[in-house]
């Protein structure tokens, strides 16, 4: 059996695409958590309990070079904690309760409107310059939005109503741009420590939100399939994917990774569709192509951007 992990862990090694689409099925699958989590363990809980395994998991593996730079980490400690509330605690936690009011395929969706939020947030906060065919992408994109919230009647959109779910998932979307977008101002210091910083400040910040859902009488105890989605959620999307996106980045460059991150919505409505066993209607396979098509606009504007640089 060695020898059988020996090969699979080096061809998982070198083959950058092959460890994207992984990365991308696992980010798409925890679309698919957040509604089934629903009745099997509460949403805070789900959080507070993916971060404190991430920490046990990390932390032993990455100890010494963790402990070296425990003073660069308590200097940032407020970048650090605000960075950790938005793109991993607040987004989870908005994330989590969107399962509760829209459906798996709604929420890998709404993902895609993921990227322009962050080319908008780079264009006003970080003065980066923005390219015509970005702008066109953007609002593509924005329009697969718009595609789930009429739910296919575009014509409709003056009397647009988005169900309290998709409010959820795009504030939860807005969270992570803005994580995105400050990300690019992180404290130079290897990346696994950097990580792990993160995960010990988004488990400090979960314990509140797990306290109020306590206080509030919400919490439960988790059923069996509410652990086991807990150990999922922080072995797969939060740790296993993070490594090999590190890997894939150190082999092709983040330009070239960051186009599989497009995958993510595909994978996670073929998860609900697959396990959940949603309806799949064609307004969703138009605002997929949208989506799609926003994005990919955005990304061959910014590589001939950068080529003619």
């Amino acid at each position: 059996m060695r020898p059988i992990f020996g090969r699979a862990a080096r061809v998982l090694n070198e083959r950058a695409g092959l460890l994207l689409v992984l990365t991308s099925a696992m980010w798409g699958a925890n679309g698919v958590v957040s509604r089934a989590a629903v009745g099997a363990i509460a949403p805070m809980t789900l959080v507070t309990l993916r971060w404190l395994i991430v920490c046990a998991v990390l932390l032993p593996l990455v100890h010494e070079p963790f402990t070296r730079n425990l003073p660069q980490l308590r200097r940032h400690w407020r970048f650090l904690a605000a960075m950790a509330l938005a793109g991993y605690t607040g987004f989870n936690v908005l994330f989590y309760l969107a399962g509760h009011w829209t459906s798996a395929v709604n929420i890998t969706l709404l993902q895609g409107a993921i990227p322009p939020m962050v080319l908008a947030g780079a264009a006003l906060f970080k003065g980066e310059k923005v390219f015509p065919r970005q702008i066109i992408g953007m609002a593509v994109s924005f329009l697969a939005v718009g595609e789930i919230a009429t739910r296919g009647r575009l014509a409709d959109i003056a009397e647009i109503s988005f169900n309290f779910g998709d409010l959820l998932m795009l504030g939860a979307c807005a969270l992570y741009a803005g994580y995105a977008v400050a990300l690019r101002g992180r404290p130079h210091m290897p990346p696994m420590v950097f990580f792990s910083g993160m995960a010990v400040a988004a488990f400090a910040a979960s314990l509140p939100f797990f306290v109020a859902e306590v206080a509030l009488g919400q919490a439960f105890w988790p059923s069996g399939k509410g652990f086991a989605l807990a150990i999922f959620v922080a072995l797969a999307p939060s740790l296993i994917s993070q490594l090999f996106f590190m890997r894939a980045v150190e082999m092709i460059g983040p330009g070239r990774a960051g186009i599989f991150t497009n995958l993510t919505p595909l994978f996670g409505a073929l998860f609900a569709i697959l396990l959940l066993g949603e309806p799949f209607h064609l307004y969703h396979g138009v605002a997929m192509a949208l989506g799609l098509a926003g994005i990919a606009l955005a990304e061959s504007a910014r590589t001939r951007g950068t080529r003619s640089a």
